[in-house]
């Protein structure tokens, strides 16, 4: 199941730095991770300071 960026994202853009498959992009509010490209690999849940990324 592909990760999950919650509305405590504040677009620091860590995640989508960190993710080895380009799944992560900036959406209108915040940055939205593609569930059909993400390979569940936990690195943008490593990487993002206030802890709002989730496996989804």
């Amino acid at each position: 199941m592909a990760y999950v960026i919650s509305d405590d994202c504040t677009s620091c853009g860590a995640c989508e730095d960190s993710c080895p498959v380009e799944a992560i992009s900036e959406g209108a509010d915040k940055y939205v991770i593609d569930a059909d490209t993400c390979t569940d690999c936990g690195a943008c849940e490593d990487s993002c300071p206030v802890g709002a990324i989730t496996e989804g």
